[in-house]
């Protein structure tokens, strides 16, 4: 009986030792992979966006071309977010406040096609808070004339 109870213990414990070296194995390998995973999440992470978030537009005129400028750039870095032109629109009304704000509420109200029409959207921007494309096509003009 003693013999038997010393065979099964040593049995006992050559199988812990399999099982511990396994163990380790195991545990190196764990490692390696938390290591690779971290490589290649340092990879596939976007950098961050080399353009600024755009600032608010409350409707002063002398700013329009500044906010219309910062938000074209933002979209185009963004450019997968910003996959439609509904989309574009909904981004710029986000910045909106103020006069501005209260100036886009009945195109929301009445659902309008125009939210769904980027250049539309801008063309009624310009026009309501004072941006002139004449004078811009008037200095093209003169460009060309030289």
């Amino acid at each position: 009986m003693v013999d038997e109870l010393v065979l099964l213990l040593h049995a006992l414990l050559m199988r812990h030792r399999a099982l511990s070296i396994e163990n380790s194995q195991l545990m190196e390998q764990l490692r390696l992979l938390v290591c690779e995973r971290a490589t290649l999440l340092r990879q596939v992470r976007p950098p961050s966006c080399p353009v600024p978030f755009p600032e608010t537009f409350d409707g002063e005129s002398s700013r329009l071309p500044e906010f219309i400028v910062q938000t074209a750039s933002y979209m185009l870095v963004n450019e997968n977010r910003f996959c439609n032109d509904a989309m574009k629109v909904a981004f710029l009304i986000s910045l909106l406040t103020g006069e501005a704000e209260e100036w886009v509420v009945p195109y929301i109200e009445m659902d309008s096609p125009i939210l769904g029409d980027y250049r539309a959207f801008l063309d009624e921007m310009k026009q309501c808070f004072g941006w002139d494309d004449d004078e811009e096509d008037d200095d093209e003009d003169e460009e060309d004339d030289y």
